[in-house]
């Protein structure tokens, strides 16, 4: 098990307020890690249930809509923590049109969160990484990043980018000691997915290709993030992990 320990590393997580974010920082932190959560509210209450562990967590409030606060983020947990061993890029929004009345900003404003924002978080963290010749960077990709969905145009190319990014980075920082991977999940019970839970022909329809038979959520996630950052994943470079429930087996 002492592969999967994660004492005396720092990990910094975005859109760590609620759901799947949340799940992962809490898992994180099971395993031993100290936590910076990022996110556009305040995180504290993730913050308490980290501390309650006996670990350190500490709250960044930032609009990563831009890329302009990522230097400012990074030099905050160095400066509070020493370092950045874990990155998870998990901060992402969503948004259904038809493509038909797709409009540009929100084009513009989902490209620039799930995909920008990921590569920009990625090189500042791996600046710090390559000081001590390893680091662990997760981002959080999706189904869609294999699939079209329906009436997510730019979701499932911003993701489809990620996964990309994931492969592409991995191949020029493996040679550093800085893992490069993503975490595509399923169809999750999370604020992005409450539209379609909340249409039970549509619920119906992606509930019967599940072969688990079931929502995910966010505590599904944590076993699979944590193999990532650990030791456990050092001979893991540019892979998608799916946590899907057997979506993708169907």
């Amino acid at each position: 098990m002492k592969l999967f320990e994660l004492s005396n590393k720092v990990a910094l997580v975005t859109g760590a307020s609620t759901g799947l974010g949340k799940g992962m920082a809490l898992g994180l932190a099971e395993a031993g890690a100290d936590v910076v959560l990022v996110d556009y509210v305040s995180s504290d209450e993730t913050a308490e249930e980290i501390k309650t562990m006996g670990r350190k967590a500490v709250s960044i409030v930032a609009n990563l809509m831009t890329i302009q606060p990522i230097p400012s983020i990074v030099e905050e947990a160095i400066r509070t923590f020493g370092k950045v061993d874990i990155l998870v890029n998990n901060a992402g929004i969503i948004r259904r049109t038809p493509a038909l009345d797709f409009s540009e900003k929100d084009w513009d404003e989902v490209m620039a969160i799930n995909s920008k924002t990921v590569f920009f978080f990625c090189q500042a963290a791996a600046r710090d990484m390559m000081k001590r010749k390893q680091g662990k960077i997760i981002n959080i990709a999706s189904l869609l990043a294999f699939q079209g969905g329906i009436i997510v145009p730019s979701y499932a190319a911003s993701k489809g980018a990620a996964a990309q990014v994931t492969k592409a980075l991995a191949n020029e920082w493996a040679q550093h000691g800085i893992n490069v991977n993503a975490i595509a999940p399923g169809y999750m019970a999370t604020n992005n997915t409450k539209a379609l839970r909340e249409d039970s022909a549509r619920s119906k329809s992606i509930l019967d290709r599940i072969p688990a038979g079931r929502w995910g959520i966010p505590d599904d996630l944590k076993g699979a993030v944590v193999f990532l950052a650990s030791e456990a994943s050092n001979y893991v470079n540019g892979h998608i992990l799916v946590v899907d429930g057997g979506w993708m087996a169907r």
